[in-house]
This record gives C-alpha cells, structure tokens and sequence, in this order.
C-alpha cells in the first residue's frame, strides 16, 4: 500500500503555477495587510489556508499515484473526479482569492483594471458573460450538466484516449463548474451570495438526485461495463463491471459527503429564517433564486 502511495508521482505544470499564484497572493495579503485594520488582516489570512488547502488538492488530483491510477481503474478515476469539482473549488471558494490577486499587480493597475471592467463600455460584453455564467440556476445547471457529459461513455472515452480533450476539457470543465457551483453557496469576498437559502437547499436536493441516478445507473442498473477504456487494461485482474460499480458507490457517498452538509446548513438557515419547518419547506418548493452573484465593497 505504501509502495502505491510513495510512487507514481509526476512533475505537472500545475506545480509550477501552484507556487507562482502562492507567491502572487501573499503579495496582494502584504499589501492589503499595509492598509487594513487587523482583524480584517487575520480574516483574510484566515481565508488564505483555505484557498492553498485547494490548490494542494488540486496538486494531489494531477499529480499524485491518484492520476496515474486512473488510467487503470475507472474507481480511482471517479475519486479524481470528486476532487476537482468538489474537493478543491470548495476550498478555493473558501479562500476568496480574488481581491489578494488583484492587489498584488504592479503598481495600482489591479484597482484600475478592476474598475475599468466594471464600469467602461469596453468591459459590457465581459460583465455580461461572467454575469450570465454566476446565475444561480446557470451555474448549477453546467456544474450537472458537466458531471452528466464526462461521464457517458463517448466523451469518456474520447478523453481517455486524447489527452488534450482530459486536461484541458474534462478537468478543466469539472474545476470551473465546481466553482461556479459552489460559489452559490459558500460566501468568498468580496462576492456576495443572492441566492435564498430556500433556493439553496432546492438546488443541493436536486444536485444529489442527479448524482443518486448516475450512480445508480452505473452501479445497480448496469449489466456490464460503460467504458471500453477500462476493458482488457493489462496487468489489472478487477472486473471492469465491479470497478465501475465501487466508482458509483464512491460518486454516491463521497458526493454526498459534501452536498448533504451543505444541504442541512441550507436548511437551518431557512429554518431560521422563515420560523418553522414547515414554512421553510413551502418556500423551497414554490420559490426559486432572484438573483445572482454580486460584485461587493472591499472586504
């Protein structure tokens, strides 16, 4: 076991981009720290941990014996998965980022480029695009429509067998539809959460339903094998029926590892809100999310 986990590790460039966005974000920490009052320094080197606990996830995810296995066991595979879209954009989210890296461009340029987006006539289509993708219902639908595509078998397949379509599409598309989604839920200054908790749980409930028949219909349903990839891999004696049916079981329970916390806490916020179970039910059955993301003050 300790043979599994000590070798198999790659040099990906990633690596490298990990280490510079670090560096680039305990700059903007500096500088922010230089005009800031104290607890918002600590806030902030708080959030920190949270956004580099993210990147080493996703070091771990592309780097680590987990992807090199992958292209053994669909199991492991499913495990790489759920440490892009899920894993990894909820730390990230956590960490808030965003105004860090902007302050630690030259000069007042991340001030200046942050203002020239929001306000000039250039940056409309722009604002336009991100606004459109931070809808709550749009960013919920790609996170499920993503994890839906990548894993039938066509597009499966193709990834497995071109390596420009894994990296950059399946694993790129399950990282930034992760944190579309979970930036719905998980507060990352200085954006702003709109979405109600009503349409919170909603979306989390229907989020873990999709996820429920996916694993069912590669788990329990299915008569044999999805994924022609994983057919005849040498050296590997696991079935490829049973290695896609413990992929299922860990899409099922790892999946909800995440979605049913974030669910509850979901659920007492309405709970709170609205005085009653009962009341918090109604409003999530017959009141969707109004609004989106927003851009907040400096935080």
């Amino acid at each position: 076991m300790l043979d599994h986990l000590g070798s198999h590790w790659s040099f990906d460039p990633f690596i490298v981009v990990a280490v510079i966005l670090v560096i680039w974000h305990e700059i903007g920490l500096a500088r922010l720290a230089g005009r800031s009052r104290p607890e918002r320094t600590r806030q902030r080197r708080m959030r920190s941990l949270a956004f580099y606990g993210g990147l080493a996830v996703l070091v771990i995810a592309v780097a680590s014996p987990i992807d090199y296995w992958a292209d053994d066991y669909f199991y492991v595979h499913m495990i790489q998965h759920l440490l892009l879209m899920f894993a990894a954009p909820t730390l990230i989210v956590a960490g808030a980022p965003w105004q860090p890296l902007l302050d630690a461009l030259p000069g007042h340029l991340g001030r200046t480029a942050t203002g020239e987006v929001m306000r000039s006539g250039w940056g409309a289509p722009l604002r336009a695009v991100v606004g459109w993708l931070l809808r709550p219902w749009v960013s919920v639908t790609i996170f499920n429509a993503a994890m839906v595509l990548w894993h039938l078998p066509g597009p499966f397949d193709l990834a497995q067998t071109n390596s420009a379509v894994h990296i950059w599409l399946m694993h790129g598309s399950f990282f930034l539809a992760g944190v579309l989604f979970w930036l719905q839920f998980i507060p990352s200054p200085p954006l702003r959460v709109k979405m109600t908790p009503s349409a919170q749980a909603g979306a989390l409930f229907a989020t873990n339903v999709v996820m429920w028949i996916l694993a069912m219909a590669m788990g329990i349903l299915s008569q044999g094998s999805w994924y022609s990839v994983y057919d005849h891999v040498p050296g590997v004696t696991l079935a490829p029926l049973a290695d896609q049916q413990i992929g299922a079981g860990i899409l099922w329970v790892c999946g909800d590892f995440w979605a049913i916390p974030a669910m509850v806490m979901a659920m007492r916020r309405m709970v709170a809100q609205d005085g009653s179970m009962g009341a918090a039910i109604d409003k999530m059955l017959n009141r969707g999310a109004r609004s989106g993301y927003h851009w907040a003050g400096r935080s």
